[in-house]
């Protein structure tokens, strides 16, 4: 038996056109898709994502494809689908080392990208710090080595987006419009993370999201960068491919109350109607 776990994401604190094609930062927060591996027979209602990986590992180590048959996958997770939250990544990638595990071998965050952008494109959830990630290809990583520490308060959206939804549609000509914007705040994350400074990660966040806006626009997006100059938050983000947004802040700093009572007003509250108040964490998936 072995069991995994991997964060959610906050959508993207950073995505866009960089260093040449589309990349992304992902925003892991302290949700998590937790997958236990066993020898047994499937169950019958199963993630056709997560038996995928099983295979991909089983092909991975060289190991006979029949031995599917003898493995037992139980995910759970309570992560929303399809909101822009990584619950995807989250799933195979703790499938995969799990399965890995269960196996008798040990899965580095390099090899599981690969294995993860075999079967979709993946968020950068699956490394342990945050990470410049070519979502498509896995052909780019570059690493931040220290997270700010920083609360999110998660706005869900009743809206839903499937990720290859998103990719069907023609965005190369903004990608490339923005690039100049998304440069800068690609800078301002490495500049972030270097010296600990969430207000400067939110600035990054925030450039991204209004970017995006030309894209997949969120409802009420003025309003909540309003909220966000208001209460002196340390900014704003969103699901590039989704519908979730998230406000950078610190519980202990900020209003919370305050910037609750103006998510409450009835225009805001039609499309955030739920909250989560959340840590941003490291990534990478964890083995229990």
């Amino acid at each position: 038996m072995a069991l995994a776990q991997c964060p959610a994401s906050c959508g993207e604190i950073i995505q866009g056109w960089i260093l040449g094609s589309e990349k992304l930062v992902s925003c892991p927060v302290d949700w998590y898709s937790e997958v236990e591996i066993t020898t047994g027979t499937p169950l019958p209602a199963e993630r056709p994502l997560v038996r995928a990986m099983v295979k991909q590992v089983l092909a991975h180590w060289q190991l006979p494809a029949s031995l599917s048959n003898e493995i037992r996958i139980d995910c759970r997770s309570t992560i929303p689908v399809a909101k822009g939250m990584a619950s995807s990544t989250a799933d195979i990638a703790a499938t995969a080392v799990a399965t890995s595990r269960h196996l008798g071998f040990t899965l580095d965050d390099v090899t599981l990208s690969q294995l993860c952008v075999a079967l979709e494109p993946t968020d950068s959830t699956v490394f342990r710090s945050l990470t410049l990630f070519d979502h498509n290809t896995a052909q780019t990583r570059i690493s931040c080595e220290h997270v700010p520490a920083l609360d999110v308060l998660l706005l869900e959206s009743p809206l839903t987006l499937r990720t290859e939804d998103y990719h069907r549609l023609p965005r190369r000509a903004a990608l490339i419009t923005n690039a100049e914007i998304l440069d800068t705040a690609w800078r301002k994350v490495q500049r972030a993370c270097l010296t600990n400074d969430p207000a400067l990660l939110g600035e990054a966040a925030s450039q991204s999201a209004i970017a995006s806006q030309t894209l997949l626009p969120k409802p009420g997006f003025n309003s909540l960068m309003g909220i966000v100059e208001q209460c002196d938050l340390y900014g704003l983000n969103v699901a590039h491919s989704g519908s979730v947004v998230g406000l950078f802040l610190d519980r202990q700093r900020h209003d919370l109350a305050k910037v609750r009572e103006l998510l409450s007003k009835p225009a805001l509250q039609r499309h955030w109607p739920r909250q989560y108040l959340l840590r941003m964490v490291e990534g990478g998936v964890r083995e229990r």
